[in-house]
Formats: structure tokens, sequence, C-alpha cells
């Protein structure tokens, strides 16, 4: 089974979800991760390393083929270095929203001087919304 933890467009009811995530997730459950959680211009969020609680959805698949659908979204590739646009798939722990360990699980970082260079500002809350951006 394939788990990613998503914070941005990929969460249920955001843009992305419908075409990546729609009738290829077989549980979306609220969660979270330890990280720095950004509003970018560009209207998406991006996550940095970092101790702010970033709440989001830990999606399980079941089939780790869709791997590859979300880092072309996400502009991953493990054999080339990323650009500014780009992210980064790194494993992580993930907690449930009392803070209780759920699983490991992929997530996708930004390098925060990316985010700097692209303009983005910390969301304080923890939480992103397409309406907060």
């Amino acid at each position: 089974m394939l788990q990613v933890f998503v914070y941005g467009t990929l969460k249920p009811g955001e843009s992305n979800y419908p075409r990546y995530c729609q009738g290829k997730v077989i549980q979306a459950q609220p969660a979270s991760i330890l990280a720095c959680l950004y509003n970018l211009p560009l209207g998406y969020p991006a996550i940095t390393p970092g101790n702010q609680r970033v709440e989001g959805f830990l999606l399980n698949f079941n089939d780790d083929a869709h791997l590859q659908s979300l880092d072309e979204l996400e502009g991953y590739s493990p054999n080339q270095p990323g650009d500014n646009f780009s992210y980064c798939r790194q494993w992580v722990r993930v907690d449930n929203l009392q803070g209780d360990f759920l699983c490991q699980a992929w997530a996708y970082f930004m390098n925060p001087q990316q985010v700097k260079l692209l303009g983005g500002t910390l969301e304080a809350s923890g939480c992103w919304s397409q309406g907060s951006s």
C-alpha cells in the first residue's frame, strides 16, 4: 500500500484531488506532520523542514503506481536535481491530529531557498486551503 501525506491541492476538496486521487484513494484520514507551511503566490503551498504542526491528510492508495503521477505533478524526479518550482519527496513521520503516531509516509518538501525566491509567506495556522493563498 502507498501512503502519502498531502497538505495542499491534493487534499480532498481541493483542486488537484479529483484528477490525481479521486477513485484511487482507498482511505483519506486527517493527519499532521512537523514542518513549516508556506503560502506561495502561485496559488499552492509548500512545506520545508521545521517544527510547526502542519495539518493535512494521509492518503492510502492500493497501488504504488500512483506515486509516478504524483511525482509528475510535483515536478519531482528521483534522477534529477530539483528546480525552483519543484518538490523533493521525503519519508516522514505522520501523526493523527492528536499527535499520536500513525505511520511513515511520503510527503513533498520544497527547499527553503526556493520558497523564499517564490515569495512564500509562513502559514501560521499550519493548515492551507485554496482560499487562504
